[in-house]
């Protein structure tokens, strides 16, 4: 993809959202339940789209939160409901709908105390917390958030009682029973005035903010932090988690400078993505130009995405840091001795398109190494009985077990790898950057990319359910094919797609969910004409395998 000649300039005003279009457009838009893109859609991180393209309408999730009390109701699941919200500006609009049809149902709903912001992890946090212990009355959580996707969008996933992303099996069964109440005219929703929602008894207030912030110091190491004096900046990039770190600095006696405190649901404070959109993705150079550009006037800094499940690490050292090498340096500094109270058969989890480099590490520690399929729904089960010490995504999404070896949140969650970050930098005195180059003169040094191959409906379909028996290729760039996975080595899962590995190199290919192409994922441990070959040759394998 070529970048967009303002890629990490400020954005111009003519590209800010006008809030009043978008706000009216979600409760005047009336989707259609015929067409697909008017439908509900869950994909690996729920039902997302824009108002303006009747996308995300007040229809949508009247539907949505009847379908998902219905759900409920089936499961047995009758504690409170934590819902919350990112700073997109259709959240609050999207929350006060849910909240009428939870309310007409008697469904207690929790949210943050004055009205604020609730990041993802909070979200997670506070299931956890609530359920330990407990056989019933249990609770489950409704995310309100597109995460790091452009302001006119707006986002709703569901957290059931393991704190965790939902299954597919669950969010289908969500997503069919929302789109048939479509179809019906929604003469099945139940709801309630807002006013009388709140006068009801069935929502809460509840502080997400005290009780995650008071519970850091099971997972952080705080004291040597807070001893060396690191100078950290932060960017919250206007997102949930805007009003979480002054009381970490308080609480734990940080040197933290936010260095951009403002929300401003156009996002008119950041600088353009790659492709000359607002996209708040704290792993983009482009997205987090303003933050890298104040590499050296700290230690340590860091940024997060709207829901604040993603990270982005910025240091002295190299500025922005790739998703997968920083994943790389945390599985070495967290298995390498620094948390003594982790089970010796404590698993380090990744995503099949994560970087090689961790299965590198990890055979350096001895440690066990299990991929699965993308989504972070898979390390769930794992994080929960403490086999996974680890769970992390090339994407910049990630979790890991507190001090003790016990589950502290089973969705990704961007300020606890944003800490560990600066607990490496105290506690060995050098950036993770530099962590990484010392990985790099150990094990090699990756080449990693991401591109798009054209494909349409018919062959994104045949891709996503393809046979390993359907590639005859023996070699890839040179070196002979090791595996041929359409099936994740770490759970049998399937993948959706077709994974194939070599000694230095690999690339998976799996199809977009929205556009009329499949992804591939590419690295080589031989160089960036390696890396091109693969590339070159992924695409002839997978067009001969769908042929």
């Amino acid at each position: 993809m070529s970048i967009h000649p303002l890629a990490g300039k400020p954005a111009p005003k003519d590209r800010l959202v006008y809030l009043p279009s978008l706000v009216s457009a979600y409760y005047t838009g009336k989707p259609d339940p015929a067409v697909p893109e008017q439908q509900v859609s869950f994909g690996t991180s729920g039902h997302r789209g824009s108002a303006l393209k009747t996308a995300f309408n007040e229809n949508h999730i009247l539907a949505v939160t009847q379908a998902l009390v219905e759900y409920r109701r089936e499961q047995g699941v009758t504690g409170p409901v934590f819902v919350g919200i990112d700073t997109h500006a259709l959240s609050v609009p999207a929350r006060d709908t849910a909240l009428e049809v939870l309310a007409a149902h008697e469904v207690h709903a929790l949210v943050q105390t004055g009205g604020g912001f609730t990041p993802t992890p909070a979200v997670s946090h506070a299931i956890l917390t609530f359920n330990k212990g407990r056989t019933s009355g249990l609770s489950d959580g409704i995310v309100i958030t597109p995460s790091h996707n452009p302001p006119e969008d707006g986002g709703f996933k569901y957290n059931p009682t393991n704190g965790g992303p939902a299954d597919t099996n669950v969010t289908k069964k969500i997503q069919d029973r929302a789109n048939e109440i479509l179809r019906d005219g929604l003469k099945d929703v139940l709801r309630v005035p807002l006013s009388r929602a709140h006068a009801s008894g069935c929502v809460s207030e509840f502080d997400f903010v005290g009780s995650y912030v008071a519970d850091l110091g099971s997972i952080i190491d705080f004291e040597p932090i807070a001893k060396s004096g690191l100078k950290i900046g932060v960017d919250p990039m206007g997102g949930a988690a805007v009003k979480y770190w002054e009381p970490i600095a308080t609480r734990y006696g940080l040197n933290i400078e936010v260095v951009n405190p403002w929300v401003d649901p156009t996002y008119g404070f950041m600088t353009l993505d790659r492709d000359g959109k607002i996209r708040m993705d704290c792993s983009s150079p482009w997205a987090m130009a303003s933050l890298v550009a104040l590499k050296d006037k700290f230690d340590i800094a860091f940024g997060n995405d709207s829901d604040t499940d993603r990270h982005g690490i910025v240091t002295p050292s190299v500025g922005l840091m790739n998703p997968n090498h920083y994943l790389a340096v945390a599985i070495q500094y967290l298995f390498g001795g620094a948390r003594p109270g982790w089970k010796a058969e404590a698993a380090i989890g990744k995503t099949l398109v994560s970087s090689s480099m961790i299965d590198r590490v990890a055979a350096s520690l001895g440690r066990k190494m299990s991929e699965v399929p993308v989504g972070f729904k898979w390390f769930v089960d794992g994080l929960v009985d403490g086999s996974f010490g680890f769970g992390g995504e090339e994407s910049a999404g990630a979790s890991f077990l507190r001090k003790d070896g016990s589950v502290w949140s089973t969705d990704k969650d961007g300020i606890i790898l944003n800490l560990l970050a600066a607990e490496i930098t105290a506690k060995t005195g050098k950036d993770p950057g530099l962590h990484y180059k010392a990985l790099e003169a150990k094990f090699g040094s990756p080449v990693y990319e991401r591109m798009d191959a054209p494909a349409n409906r018919e062959e994104k379909a045949k891709l996503s359910k393809l046979s390993p028996d359907a590639v005859k290729a023996t070699a890839l760039a040179g070196e002979a094919i090791t595996a041929k996975l359409t099936n994740a080595p770490g759970n049998g899962a399937a993948i959706g797609g077709l994974k194939v590995t070599t000694e230095n190199g690999w690339f998976a290919a799996r199809p977009s969910g929205t556009e009329d192409v499949y992804k591939i994922y590419a690295e080589s441990f031989k160089g960036a004409d390696h890396l091109k070959a693969i590339q070159a040759e992924a695409k002839e394998i997978v067009s001969a395998a769908l042929a």
